[in-house]
């Protein structure tokens, strides 16, 4: 298993949940090989990490994310990861 960690600088609270909620999250649980995510706030920075059944499926999705961000949010970092352990 392999996991995309996004991390980013928000700008409108407000706004940028609403498209989290409403076209981010729906769009990346239906995307092949989702396992599940998490999308975190502290302050004005978001963190998510989200789960997928393969490296390559993980691949694919990290090279969506950018596209997938509103003009209320910047982009800091984007890896994926492998999963040692999991609970």
């Amino acid at each position: 298993m392999h996991a995309v960690v996004v991390s980013v600088t928000i700008h409108e609270h407000e706004a940028s949940e609403i498209n989290l909620r409403e076209r981010v999250v729906p769009g990346v649980s239906q995307a092949p090989g989702f396992v599940g995510g998490y999308w975190t706030r502290k302050e004005d920075s978001g963190l998510a990490m989200v789960a997928f059944e393969s490296e390559e499926a993980a691949e694919v999705m990290a090279d969506r994310v950018p596209s997938m961000l509103p003009d209320t949010v910047t982009l800091q970092d984007l890896e994926v990861r492998e999963v040692v352990v999991h609970a």
